[in-house]
């Protein structure tokens, strides 16, 4: 999974499925922009991922969470549950803002 951190007042982690980085999808007038920009920084295996996410979550991180993998991390990790997660085009995603 792709994995970088947007370092500010606040950090941002963003998440996204390996195959998802780079592609938009549009349902109506919500849109799910997966651009490499944003996502694009280390490719991260689950286990490491799930060490990161539950520190980022302990610090207080906002997360920007895109795509089955990377969502089914994220609650392995305890940071999310299933009721959280939303979907544009069948990709499922999900904001925690803490």
């Amino acid at each position: 999974m792709w994995v970088k951190l947007h370092k500010s007042s606040r950090t941002v982690v963003a998440i996204c499925d390996e195959n998802l980085l780079g592609k938009m999808f549009v349902q109506g007038i919500k849109q799910l922009d997966i651009r490499e920009s944003f996502y694009n920084g280390e490719i991260m295996q689950k286990e490491q991922l799930i060490s990161l996410m539950k520190i980022e979550f302990k610090e207080g991180s906002t997360f920007n969470i895109v795509g089955k993998e990377s969502i089914k991390t994220a609650i392995q990790a305890n940071i999310i549950d299933k009721t959280s997660v939303k979907k544009v085009k069948g990709i499922p995603f999900v904001l925690i803002i803490n």
